[in-house]
């Protein structure tokens, strides 16, 4: 079995820690993004996986050829010349994907309870060409709303209503049977308005309830979240993977074996401390993540931050509102920064108070 993971761009929702990376090489819980769903997708017998890129593709495949090692799976690239959005990508990958079988298809920056084993067996009950991953949000108002009947058969699509029609959206995860390749020409295509609609008519598509967590780690805010959901997912499904609670571990925290943390430093909830990592006596952290080789001084405040590799927060400094420091960054000690996103190689020595980009 195979699948296609659609890369896409250039990360710009993800600066400054995409001017280092490509985002899925950016980690998410001390893991790079988009092994997250290679390991997600070896698990149910995916035995290659195909990345549709554009943009520093030769970065991506000499780290995924060594880990696609260590997990048994073949894992190639399919390279785009121009964008061509999300269908057309399928397309230029035929060759790669089409043997007769299902294959799944997902969007980079989804983070989830991946039920790919529920998605196959449903697929083929019901004679499926298309099943889509759909998940229910708070505000349906962001996204395209999908509209189904009581067998999951998909009638229609609503993109961004703002007259609630329903709760639950594209999850941006799908599984295809071969005859889709039939319904998509090579040039830039949508798969959301232009394929899924001609499936639907002809009463082939149908839609997948995710049950457990779902979130688009894409851009800062929302990686923030998703890391929050992610820890509290381990936690129920692995909790040896997380530092047990107590006396200085306040809720879910994940801490890389390598790291260093001062016993009386309060980390959590919702914390990630990354590999060679230091966290000095004192030190504050919460809804945070903390990239390899950073380090967070002594009595500094670290919340809803990302503080990016080998990078430093110094003693009594300050970060909050969704801070994203880039690589090598320094900020000096008790300096305040409120919702401030800092590129590369930068040092801070000033407070910022409200939300700017430092270039």
């Amino acid at each position: 079995m195979k699948a296609l993971i659609l890369v896409g761009g250039y990360g710009t929702r993800l600066r400054p820690l995409t001017l280092s990376k490509p985002k899925p090489l950016v980690e998410f819980c001390n893991k790079a993004m988009i092994m997250h769903q290679i390991e997600a997708l070896v698990a149910v017998g995916v035995t290659e996986v195909v990345l549709a890129v554009n943009y520093q593709p030769h970065v991506m495949e000499n780290f995924l050829a060594e880990e696609g090692a260590k997990l048994g799976v073949k894992i190639t690239t399919s390279k785009e010349d121009e964008p061509m959005d999300t269908a057309g990508p399928i397309k230029l990958a035929e060759k790669h994907l089409n043997d007769g079988e299902p294959f799944f298809v997902l969007n980079s920056d989804v983070c989830a309870d991946y039920p790919f084993k529920g998605m196959l067996e449903a697929h083929a009950s019901r004679g499926a060409e298309a099943t889509i991953l759909i998940t229910k949000v708070d505000d349906p108002s962001k996204f395209g709303v999908v509209l189904y009947n009581e067998e999951m058969m998909i009638d229609r699509f609503v993109e961004k209503p703002q007259v609630f029609c329903g709760d639950k959206i594209n999850a941006g995860v799908y599984l295809l049977s071969p005859n889709v390749f039939n319904r998509i020409e090579l040039r830039p295509t949508s798969i959301e308005r232009e394929t899924f609609p001609a499936i639907a008519a002809e009463n082939k598509l149908f839609c997948f309830e995710l049950p457990g967590h779902w979130a688009d780690v894409g851009q800062p805010k929302d990686y923030l979240t998703g890391l929050g959901l992610h820890l509290d997912s381990q936690s129920k499904i692995n909790p040896t993977a997380l530092v047990p609670q107590g006396g200085n571990i306040i809720g879910n925290v994940l801490i890389d074996k390598t790291a260093q943390v001062s016993e009386t430093a309060i980390l959590g909830p919702d914390v990630v401390i990354g590999a060679n990592c230091i966290v000095e006596d004192g030190a504050r952290i919460l809804g945070s993540a903390i990239l390899k080789g950073s380090k967070i001084g002594a009595h500094a405040f670290v919340r809803k931050t990302i503080v990016g590799w080998e990078s430093s927060v110094g003693k009594w400094a300050r970060t909050d509102n969704v801070t994203v420091l880039g690589e090598d960054v320094k900020v000096k000690e008790g300096v305040c920064l409120n919702g401030v996103r800092v590129l590369p190689h930068k040092s801070i020595k000033e407070d910022l108070y409200e939300p700017t980009i430092v270039m």
